[in-house]
């Protein structure tokens, strides 16, 4: 009885979302373009496009900036960022830069391996069970020892397909797995064996039937998971001279051999998938449109699907973002990452409002 009266509360929720409402949810940062943002308990840790990295304080609700402008910080272009208690470790479009959080102080590194486009990082993750950060780059993987300050690089190329060594993806899935998203498929990679060895790795492109053999090639945005499931978000791009190069949409994933799709045949707004993320048994995404002509993303807004029932559907409120570039969640609210800063929406307030009333 409980839970069903909580689903029938969180109905009324995202029907009062879902409508055209006046409601003016909490907004940070406007004008600055928010790739990526992360917690490490304390604050809230957010990588933008031309602004640098902001830090916001939780429990004060003071922000801090660290930038060109504030003469802390030699970069402003920033994609990804991970953090732990002691550090934070910021993606840039020129390397890896590192805060110390005892020091108060920034240090960059740089890759010479794959040249300039290999100091592009687009991705990095810590690893709390190794002790390690996981970096994507656009050339090559490197896993950096916290504990020995060690940086070792790694050639993912699958088959001589430099693509699937486009790092733009990664995620650590508890003690055992990591998952490293690329543009031309997805690696599985068992910790407990050396990522050389062989079989250490598993890579799943649209070849024997991964991904129901759709497309051309699978360029990974993001990865999800829940108790069963791994949800697979794409890339979408095509031409009208190549239709099917990167056709998009979010994967479902038992794990084993089934792949469920879901694009704007079961209603999405875009096939391309910007951003996941989770709020009880719902999937949270972020969705465009590649336009064939322009050769653009257009953002399509936001969707949500019941992963238990696979039922969707698109939140429809004109005062949130049309192109979500990034979410976090709380535990609270939701954390929507935009071109124009950060907007927040209230969700386990408005569920306990809810409760009372009733």
């Amino acid at each position: 009885m409980i839970k069903y009266f909580k689903f029938l509360v969180f109905l009324l929720l995202l029907n009062r979302i879902s409508a055209q409402t006046t409601e003016k949810y909490t907004t940070l940062l406007e004008g600055v373009t928010v790739n990526e943002m992360c917690t490490d308990g304390q604050n809230i840790w957010i990588a933008t496009n031309g602004s640098g990295i902001f830090r916001y304080d939780i429990k004060t609700k003071e922000i801090e900036n660290f930038s060109t402008s504030q003469n802390n910080l030699k970069h402003d272009l920033f994609y990804s960022i991970t953090a732990n208690n002691d550090f934070v470790w910021a993606g840039s479009t020129d390397g890896l830069f590192t805060y110390d959080k005892k020091s108060n102080k920034w240090t960059q590194r740089k890759f010479a391996k794959g040249g300039q486009l290999g100091n592009w990082i687009r991705s990095v993750a810590y690893d709390k069970y190794e002790n390690v950060v996981w970096i994507g780059r656009f050339q090559y993987l490197t896993k950096y020892s916290i504990a020995t300050r060690q940086f070792d690089d790694y050639d993912l190329t699958v088959q001589g397909n430099q693509k699937s060594n486009n790092i733009k993806k990664v995620v650590v899935d508890g003690d055992s797995l990591v998952w490293f998203g690329s543009e031309a498929g997805l690696h599985k990679y068992y910790k407990k064996k050396n990522i050389t060895e062989p079989n250490a790795t598993v890579f799943y492109d649209n070849k024997f039937n991964y991904f129901n053999g759709e497309g051309e090639q699978i360029s990974i945005t993001s990865v999800l998971f829940d108790r069963r499931y791994m949800w697979i978000g794409l890339d979408e791009f095509i031409t009208e001279d190549n239709p099917q190069f990167n056709i998009g949409g979010l994967y479902k994933f038992d794990r084993k051999n089934d792949w469920k799709r879901f694009d704007a045949s079961n209603g999405f707004a875009g096939n391309g998938i910007f951003c996941l993320e989770k709020t009880g048994n719902y999937i949270w995404a972020g969705l465009y449109q590649f336009g064939r002509e322009s050769k653009e993303n257009f953002g399509r807004g936001l969707l949500l699907i019941n992963r238990l029932t696979n039922q969707i559907k698109p939140i429809t409120d004109s005062s949130l973002p049309a192109t979500v570039l990034c979410m976090y969640f709380d535990g609270d609210s939701m954390w929507l990452g935009s071109k124009n800063g950060i907007t927040i929406v209230p969700i386990t307030n408005k569920l306990a409002e809810l409760k009372k009333r009733n």
